[in-house]
């Protein structure tokens, strides 16, 4: 591979952009029809973004300077601890734009899910030294649903920039370690920044990345101590955040936060839900996924090792399938045209010539493809455990009676909100959402765990009988509680409010009925009754 990239590294590089563009645009297209696809079929944004924009409106309110604490999530808040360059520019934006936070969420994160493919393209088309294995992978990347999740969906606001930053000093280290360019070492420095800025799965993923590209094409001192330049520039360069933040909470901060997403030591569990994966999902889906996975094999046979360890070292270290993906989508342009292709013309399509061959190919996979990422942008397929993916954690009901909460309630007032829509709540409210794991990873992986164990109880309630006694459990006490009906989702899994629920409401002297209309139901706790605090565990009847 590598002597490849080096005999068409002069012809690449002499070409203009036009010449670019017919390998590039199937991937934009492609990404451009799913963004489509995406919000013709979502009122409201798909997952959550409430605190994020909460974050960036307190931003806006505090004169932009950095927030110590964001009020709303949980009685106490939770700490501003995130990269924030993310909710500058939101903050900025809905000052200057006039837009609402849904209106963003919904069409911010698509647009750049289409820029992130840009750089890599180029990055594959340098790293392979085949435009068409670039334009494959690129393409694979712009409909595959592990990476659509995260990145076209709310809070995409964060993690789609994050991609773009990172691709970008991506693709600036494969010419600062393979060419031996300094040139790339700005523009690395630049990249670096600003993906510390916005968000810290990203920035491991790039120091990852740099790392095996080092040990991959370098490995010499010079190579050592350009790495270091980028590596130790951004992180002097971001000092101002990470010191406030420090001088804030203290250093334990971000190592509770890294306690409570996974980490290193997770390769085995997460290559057994790679597998089951493939049992469960759409074949549209999964063909990519058996690609890659047969891609690894073959390329170690053919000594190809960069992709392989990259992959492995990723899935070892960032629990995380939309890293996964994104390098396995590589391994599958890579397999399909230097492996797959060439075995297929000297076999059994023998009779076609080689361009037929790969022009019908193409066609075949860029159909299949658009047709998956098309399924799953729509809500067509089968995701979170059987439940439809890309789900709205809001809809109508929720707007209006969130509507109704900021305008008909004390600014002091403290709901439980079962089911999703709680994530939104304090942004659309402005009140406190007393139970909800959102933000609280920088308290730490317990009171993290804590959070997300009585959200999800809690929101499993279908009496007032459950709810009554949930609450006592956990010594909680609202003024209101916030009751979905009909269809709602958990954590992203679909779930659905029996119709019995709301009577049981209305028959408890505990509750009384504050508002409601066809999907939402608000309930006052009644005058002098708080749920007292009990350490019962006994089953509780629904």
């Amino acid at each position: 591979m590598a002597s490849h990239q080096t005999d068409s590294k002069t012809t690449q590089e002499s070409r203009g952009l036009e010449y670019e563009l017919p390998w590039l645009v199937p991937a934009l297209l492609a990404g451009t029809c799913i963004f489509y696809f995406y919000v013709s079929s979502h009122s409201y944004p798909s997952f959550g973004a409430g605190l994020y924009f909460h974050i960036a409106e307190h931003i806006s309110e505090n004169g932009y300077a950095l927030p110590k604490t964001i009020p709303g999530y949980t009685a106490e808040g939770v700490p501003f601890a995130y990269p924030p360059l993310m909710f500058y520019v939101t903050a900025a934006l809905l000052d200057l734009t006039g837009l609402d936070p849904f209106t963003i969420a919904q069409y911010l994160p698509g647009l750049v899910s289409i820029a992130y493919l840009i750089p890599l393209y180029f990055f594959a088309r340098d790293l392979f030294g085949s435009r068409p294995q670039a334009s494959l992978a690129t393409l694979i990347v712009a409909v595959s649903p592990p990476i659509l999740q995260w990145h076209i969906s709310a809070g995409g606001i964060v993690r789609a920039p994050a991609l773009l930053f990172s691709l970008i000093g991506i693709y600036a280290g494969l010419h600062l370690f393979r060419d031996d360019d300094a040139r790339w070492m700005i523009p690395a420095l630049i990249a670096f920044t600003l993906t510390i800025l916005t968000h810290p799965m990203y920035t491991i993923f790039f120091v990852l990345s740099y790392l095996l590209l080092y040990l991959q094409f370098d490995r010499s001192v010079e190579g050592l101590l350009r790495g270091f330049f980028v590596g130790v520039g951004g992180i002097l360069l971001t000092t101002p955040w990470w010191g406030s933040v420090l001088a804030a909470h203290g250093t334990m901060v971000f190592s509770a936060a890294a306690g409570t997403h996974g980490g290193i030591g997770n390769a085995i569990p997460m290559l057994e839900r790679f597998v089951e994966q493939q049992i469960s999902e759409s074949p549209l889906v999964s063909m990519w996924h058996i690609a890659a996975i047969v891609g690894c094999f073959w390329l170690i046979l053919k000594r190809e090792y960069l992709l392989p360890t990259w992959l492995f070292v990723t899935v070892a270290t960032i629990e995380e399938a939309r890293f996964v993906f994104l390098i396995a989508a590589l391994v599958s342009a890579r397999f399909v045209f230097s492996g797959l292709v060439p075995w297929l013309h000297r076999t059994s399509f023998i009779m076609f010539g080689r361009e037929e061959i790969v022009t019908f190919s193409v066609v075949v996979l860029v159909t299949v493809s658009l047709s998956g990422g098309a399924l799953y942008a729509t809500g067509g397929l089968n995701a979170h455990a059987g439940s439809p993916s890309l789900p709205q954690f809001v809809n109508e009901g929720d707007v209006k009676a969130m509507a109704w909460a900021e305008s008909n309630t004390d600014t002091s007032a403290e709901f439980v909100v079962l089911g999703d829509a709680a994530e939104w709540f304090p942004q659309q409210t402005d009140r406190t959402m007393l139970v909800g794991p959102w933000g609280v990873e920088w308290k730490g992986h317990q009171q993290y765990r804590e959070q997300l164990r009585q959200f999800r109880r809690l929101s499993r309630c279908h009496s007032s009988n459950c709810l009554t006694v949930r609450l006592m459990q956990f010594g909680v006490h609202p003024d209101y509680v916030y009751i979905p009906k009909g269809v709602y989702t958990i954590r992203g899994m679909q779930r659905h409010q029996p119709d019995r629920m709301i009577p049981t409401m209305m028959r408890s002297p505990q509750y009384q009925l504050a508002f409601e209309n066809e999907e939402v139901a608000i309930f006052r706790l009644t005058d002098g009754w708080h749920p007292p605090r009990s350490g019962t565990t006994e089953p509780i009847p629904v």
